[in-house]
């Protein structure tokens, strides 16, 4: 019988896509008020893996990830998903949403994305909440799974997500979990 205990802290981060960059720093700021200081942003990446979000969203969207300071308890995550949905709720026009934000997290050993819809790789967390094992850390690197969404998979990103990772190892040594 193995003994329970709690894993390790993990490190919150996020996705936003948007083609309003006002937007995207007020909504950023207002996070960074709620989940802590940022300490890592990508540059700004366009979106254009696929044209998913152009009929609610326009055309023109870019992408950025952030990442927040201290460390989350990895079943924050069903929280923070429900109030980015609510952001996003507020920021809509006409009910069309100006901005997608898609929190999750990143620890040594995966990245995983909180979304509100289940399937076959996607277990249940609870309140409308499932996860999505979007990629795993193996032999010094992120690797995509036969699931993962093209642009997670393309090495751009995967280099974005191992910076993160650094950091996130980086406060784990500082004591942060």
């Amino acid at each position: 019988m193995g003994r329970i205990g709690l894993p390790k802290p993990v490190k919150l981060i996020m996705s936003f896509i948007t083609s309003d960059d006002h937007l995207l720093h007020q909504v950023v700021d207002a996070l960074a008020q709620r989940y802590g200081a940022i300490d890592f942003e990508s540059d700004i990446l366009p979106f254009d893996f696929t044209n998913y979000y152009t009929p609610e969203m326009g055309e023109g969207l870019f992408r950025r990830f952030v990442t927040f300071r201290p460390l989350i308890p990895r079943d924050a995550l069903v929280r923070i998903k429900r109030e980015t949905n609510e952001i996003e709720e507020q920021f809509a026009v006409e009910g069309r949403r100006r901005i997608n934000i898609d929190p999750g997290y990143i620890c040594a050993e995966h990245l995983i994305l909180a979304t509100t819809k289940g399937y076959t790789h996607r277990p249940y967390l609870g309140e409308g909440i499932y996860a999505d094992l979007t990629l795993i850390y193996r032999d010094g690197e992120f690797r995509p799974l036969e699931w993962t969404y093209p642009d997670y998979a393309s090495p751009a990103l995967r280099e974005i997500l191992q910076e993160a990772r650094k950091r996130y190892l980086q406060e784990l040594k500082e004591g942060g979990g």
